[in-house]
């Protein structure tokens, strides 16, 4: 499978992480590539998002489009050109 352009929205939390973007562009073929995309280009991103045995931490939320990528393939759920990625920590609230 080829690499495809996907877009990955940063959230206000994280964006001191991505100099302040909101938006990057990155290339992968799956969700755990373009993470590791990620943090190859903003470094401190792995920290925030897996835990020390490198699984997505609790509170941290992928979506694929709308789809939550736990309910598809996980990290290993392929990506195609156009589509979004979007990092969406869990808040606490009530």
């Amino acid at each position: 499978m080829s690499e495809a352009n996907i877009k990955v929205r940063i959230p206000t939390q994280l964006r001191s992480l991505s100099a302040g973007q909101g938006e990057v562009t990155l290339k992968g073929s799956t969700v755990a590539e373009v993470l590791k995309e990620l943090d190859s280009n903003f470094t401190g991103f792995s920290e925030r998002l897996f835990d020390e045995t490198g699984q997505l931490r609790r509170f941290v939320n992928i979506f694929l489009n709308d789809e939550d990528v736990r309910f598809l393939s996980g990290l290993d759920t392929p990506v195609e050109p156009g589509q979004t990625l979007s990092i969406v920590p869990a808040v606490a609230g009530g």
